[in-house]
């Protein structure tokens, strides 16, 4: 099996813990496991706690103009767009994704309108996925949301594009307690794998590709006029 070069790609990994480093997070002991691999595959890895930074919630790039006092989010949004694919992690409260995942994707949001040099939106080109702890049901119901979420923005989802580790229901260990053994978890490992290996190898397909071709699908092109083989419905 010949190997691949993974070595151009970059990746941001994003840990939306509730807590502020340097307290521990189980979220971040899962997607170290993913991180290890890009890393090993030559990946150039960058990662952001949210919680760690001044960002506030809001639909807009800039929520200082929206009398917010600070606002970090535009520093750290050149950090996440120089990246050819996000990972978004979140732990799991009240069977739902964080709040600072929630407002992450708000934060995403807020860039969509903007065009890239081919005017397409923004994130036309670019990857995501998610990883997902906690010790109660919801893994499944946290991935469709924020994968929805990123596709709806412009990012692109491969095949098994999120992976989680949860305990029994309810009050117990959680990942990285020694009396969960989730590290050994072969359904996790495989699923972070697999997770893993599907990111790189979308995100360098359309690195080498140059992104998604502009034909029917360029925002610029549509407002100066362009409607490729569209026709507007005639209803009698």
């Amino acid at each position: 099996m010949s190997k691949i070069d993974f070595s151009g790609l970059k990746a941001m990994y994003i840990n939306c813990t509730l807590k502020k480093s340097p307290r521990l997070s189980h979220t971040q002991g899962l997607m170290d496991v993913s991180i290890k691999i890009m890393e090993k595959e030559g990946v150039s890895v960058d990662q952001i706690r949210l919680a760690d930074h001044d960002v506030p919630p809001g639909v807009y790039p800039d929520m200082t103009e929206y009398g917010w006092e600070i606002d970090q989010w535009g520093e750290l949004f050149k950090r996440v767009f120089d990246a050819d694919i996000l990972v978004v992690g979140t732990p799991i409260w009240l069977g739902e994704k964080s709040s600072i995942a929630q407002k992450l994707i708000e934060r995403l949001y807020s860039m969509s309108g903007e065009k890239n040099e081919k005017g397409q939106y923004l994130y036309y080109g670019k990857v995501g996925g998610c990883i997902i702890t906690g010790n109660e049901d919801g893994v499944k119901h946290c991935a469709m949301g924020i994968l929805y979420s990123l596709q709806h923005i412009g990012y692109s989802i491969p095949p098994q594009a999120d992976c989680g580790w949860i305990g029994e229901a309810g009050p117990g260990p959680s990942y990285l307690d020694k009396e969960s053994n989730a590290i050994n978890n072969d359904f996790t490992n495989r699923n972070t794998t697999f997770m893993t290996y599907n990111l790189m190898h979308l995100a360098k397909m359309l690195k080498d590709n140059n992104g998604y071709p502009v034909y029917g699908n360029s925002r610029r092109d549509w407002d100066r006029g362009m409607r490729w083989n569209f026709e507007n419905p005639e209803y009698r």
